[in-house]
């Protein structure tokens, strides 16, 4: 028997892939990749509006790159997302001559580097 809402024509195969949710919440999600993180209360909209994950940067409300600025704030970043149930990713800064401050950020938790 085919269980009520369920479309005949699913196939589940090779390259399908049960999961055991039991307990768990799942929920569709959406990915803003172009985030300036100014305020927390882009959390609480993003959370409302389904969104899931959020990839960007920036300082605070007094800038407006999409970078986080370097290891130490990528650092603050990471441990101010801490509190969301959200998944981020940090851009770090990628205009640098020296390349110690590239693999500093990278060390620190950036996901990607900005140009």
């Amino acid at each position: 028997t085919t269980m009520d809402g369920v479309h005949p024509n699913l196939i589940v195969g090779a390259a399908t892939t049960a999961r055991d949710a039991e307990g768990m919440i799942a929920t569709p999600g959406g990915i803003d990749v172009h985030v300036h993180f100014d305020s927390a209360q882009l959390c609480e909209h993003a959370i409302s509006s389904g969104i899931t994950t959020m990839i960007g940067g920036s300082l605070g409300p007094i800038t407006v790159g999409i970078d986080c600025g370097g290891a130490f704030n990528v650092g603050k970043m990471l441990q101010s997302a801490e509190h969301w149930p959200i998944n981020f990713g940090f851009l770090g800064r990628g205009n640098t001559s020296r390349a110690r401050s590239i693999l500093d950020q990278i060390d620190g938790g950036c996901i990607g580097l900005k140009i």
